[in-house]
């Protein structure tokens, strides 16, 4: 797909969507100015890879009611800084950050939503649970205080032509039905019409929306 110059017609992708399917825009490294413009079109939920940069956006766009979503790696060492900023927390990749999570979130009289993170493609370069890992840690998981787990998020390679991501897809949604799991994290500007077969409920669009990053 041709990557937009400039931001592209919202209503164009909001269409391919089934109703408890939503559209995620990845705001990472864009100027405040074409969120502002998105959101003046409808969008509402915006996407965050860094938490440092995520906090001054929603600060600085704290008169917007806009849902904000974590879906970058999180270090241990950020979960100090989190209140009550982000809707959801898409990379939750092992049993210690949820933890923390969970603790930090009780201290902050607030139930976190999160997502599970899960690597399909056991690719050494990106983090998650193993799938027969998260199985093994899902009595604990679960048991946590302070946060909701809401479903799985994953990440294919990125390399691969779409349809070849479906597989990934596919064992994505399974096994969080298994555990009756409700959101699906899954899909890029680059697969997501494929997400979408297989059960997305949020796909996450960022160069489709938003046109090139300024900054790299």
């Amino acid at each position: 797909m041709a990557v937009q110059k400039d931001l592209a017609n919202l209503d164009f992708y909001l269409k391919q969507l089934q109703p408890n399917q939503k559209l995620l825009a990845v705001s990472k490294l864009q100027p405040i100015d074409k969120i502002q413009k998105l959101y003046q079109q409808g969008q509402t939920h915006f996407a965050e890879n860094y938490v440092q940069e995520a906090l001054e956006k929603i600060e600085a766009l704290k008169n917007l009611n806009i849902h904000w979503h974590l879906i970058g790696p999180l270090q241990k060492n950020k979960v100090k800084y989190l209140k009550n900023h982000f809707s959801y927390i898409h990379s939750v990749d092992s049993y210690e950050l949820a933890e923390l999570i969970s603790k930090k979130s009780i201290e902050n009289n607030f139930r976190q939503k999160i997502m599970i993170q899960v690597n399909f493609s056991n690719e050494a370069s990106k983090s998650g649970f193993g799938e027969s890992d998260f199985e093994q840690q899902w009595p604990r998981l679960s048991d946590l205080p302070g946060i909701e787990i809401c479903g799985l998020m994953t990440m294919p390679p990125l390399q691969n032509d779409p349809e070849e991501n479906r597989i990934y897809f596919k064992k994505c949604y399974q096994l969080g039905q298994k555990y009756q799991l409700k959101e699906y994290s899954m899909g890029t500007s680059h697969d997501y019409q494929i997400a979408l077969q297989e059960g997305a409920t949020w796909i996450r669009l960022g160069t489709l929306l938003f046109g090139e990053r300024l900054l790299q």
